[in-house]
């Protein structure tokens, strides 16, 4: 738990921070700060996957393509049939069409009738039927592939009462049909919270992990890791805890995999669960993996990278010492690669991961400075993306408040004014509420030198753009722009302009040696 506040740093919050915010507040997770990124699926492990036979396969050859109403009522006619070959040839017909074409008939085939009857092939006894190991694999094949379709084609498979008999082929003497059912269990689960979590109710769990082992094959261990992270996925709700604890050992393991899939998988499960609220990240850290995750965002795998950015990101929207945990394994090292990498994205992923570091305390806002990112970040305020730049500009405000008066004044003397005043003008209401927090929490926090700081907005067009801010339609916007204006800005006084301080952007001159007091920045 963190330590309670004291009476000094709960005044010092009450001051600077935006609105009266606490660090919980400022913390931004995933749902409210990047929802576009989980729009997009190509960097994400699929939901659900068909299983369609390789190119070098002769399935092709002797498929129907023209599906008509009466070779399909034959189909479901001789699926049913008492005679073992010609059940086999009818289900294999059935599994052939759900995977040979683009658009399979799925929705054909379940209105035919033949669910029920994939599902009671899938009953038939190794011991008493000659050659039902191949009758299960195909009627489990068949399956698979009609769950892997929409939802409502999944819950049909559910409803034909299909889920009890996939997991009792989980100990099948067969390979192929435990791996089919493995396949066949992990699009249900997939399908979204509810599947997943009647499927666990059955106890998939252990008998799932059982399979990771040493003598499994690599392509069974690939869809095994997959199903798990299907039983790590969706927060609304989370999976059970006690699913968690189970899983956690595995994916320890699995982490150290020299297969890029399986690591990539295994990384995309805990960037899943560690999305899930802070007593899930404390579990992931209770269970000892964070210091293995930390290297990996240096991996030489773009996707590897992405999903241990997206974990250890996740890790740091939690409490203060659940972040120190990451800062402790050394993750601020690996970031001046990574906010110059050629992927935009991670470059907005890690300035994201930074944006609640400094929403920390001011050992953990230090630990940036001393990494010496913060010109990194200034620079990505410049010069990156506006997804990116909406990042930074977080990242600044939130150090504005976080931050002890120093390490205010070091972000001044590093040129943030004239590259955070640039996006007063963009369309963004939010971006431009931060802006002008943090501008507030700069100019609050100069004390003598505050005209020094004000000098330096007007020298980059920052009070016109602020001025202007005072028409904005948004209350909230206005009302900031105006107190700055008011404060900070206004003509109630004279002064001299031979006692004015020069400075630019690039000429904001500190005395390194002395030390900045709560009352403001010594120039």
């Amino acid at each position: 738990m963190d330590k309670p506040p004291t009476d000094q740093s709960k005044n010092r919050m009450g001051v600077f921070k935006n609105k009266g915010k606490d660090q919980d507040e400022m913390r931004r997770r995933r749902t409210e700060v990047t929802v576009e990124l989980r729009k997009n699926k190509r960097e994400e492990t699929l939901l659900k996957r068909r299983n369609v036979p390789t190119a070098d396969s002769t399935d092709d050859e002797d498929v129907d393509k023209q599906l008509t109403a009466d070779n399909l009522a034959l189909i479901v006619s001789n699926a049913g049939s008492e005679d073992p070959a010609l059940q086999l040839s009818a289900v294999q017909a059935a599994r052939k069409l759900l995977s040979s074409d683009r658009n399979p008939p799925i929705d054909d085939l379940i209105q035919s009738g033949i669910l029920p009857i994939l599902v009671r092939c899938l009953e038939k006894a190794d011991n008493n039927v000659v050659g039902s190991p191949s009758l299960q694999f195909e009627a489990a094949w068949a399956l698979t592939n009609i769950a892997s379709g929409t939802s409502r084609q999944t819950q049909a498979v559910v409803h034909a009462g299909a889920v009890p008999l996939f997991l009792k082929l989980l100990q099948s003497s067969s390979q192929n049909v435990c791996e089919q059912a493995v396949w066949a269990l992990g699009n249900i689960i997939g399908d979204g919270p509810q599947l997943r979590d009647y499927v666990i109710s059955l106890g998939v769990v252990q008998p799932l992990l059982s399979f990771i082992n040493p003598d499994i094959p690599i392509g069974f261990l690939r869809n095994v890791t997959w199903v798990v992270v299907n039983l790590c996925r969706n927060k609304d709700p989370p999976p059970p805890q006690q699913t968690i604890q189970e899983i956690l050992p595995a994916l320890n393991m699995l982490i150290h995999h020299t297969d890029t899939s399986i690591l990539v998988d295994t990384v995309w499960a805990l960037s899943y669960l560690t999305d899930g609220g802070n007593s899930n990240i404390q579990l992931v850290i209770d269970s000892g993996v964070v210091p293995k995750l930390i290297p990996l965002l240096s991996h030489k795998e773009v996707k590897v990278q992405t999903a241990a950015l997206r974990a250890v990101g996740n890790i740091v929207t939690g409490t203060d010492d659940q972040t120190q945990v990451v800062l402790n394994c050394g993750a601020l090292c690996h970031f001046p690669a990574l906010l110059s990498h050629q992927k935009e994205k991670i470059n907005k992923e890690a300035v994201w991961f930074l944006s609640n570091i400094t929403a920390g305390n001011k050992q953990q806002v230090q630990a940036v400075i001393d990494a010496c990112l913060i010109p990194m970040i200034i620079q990505q305020l410049s010069k990156g993306e506006f997804q990116t730049q909406k990042e930074a500009a977080w990242a600044i405000s939130n150090l504005t408040i976080s931050g002890t008066a120093q390490q205010v004044q070091y972000l001044v003397s590093e040129g943030v004014i004239a590259p955070f005043c640039n996006l007063l003008t963009c369309k963004d209401t939010q971006v431009i509420q931060v802006v002008l927090d943090g501008i507030t929490n700069i100019l609050n926090r100069a004390g003598d030198n505050v005209d020094a700081v004000c000098s330096l907005i007007e020298e980059c067009g920052g009070l016109d753009k602020i001025e202007f801010l005072q028409n904005h339609e948004n209350v909230d916007i206005y009302k900031l722009a105006y107190g700055i204006i008011e404060r900070y800005f206004s003509d109630d006084g004279t002064e001299d302009p031979n006692l004015a301080p020069e400075a630019t952007e690039s000429e904001f001159s500190f005395d390194n040696n002395q030390m900045a007091t709560n009352e403001g920045f010594r120039f």
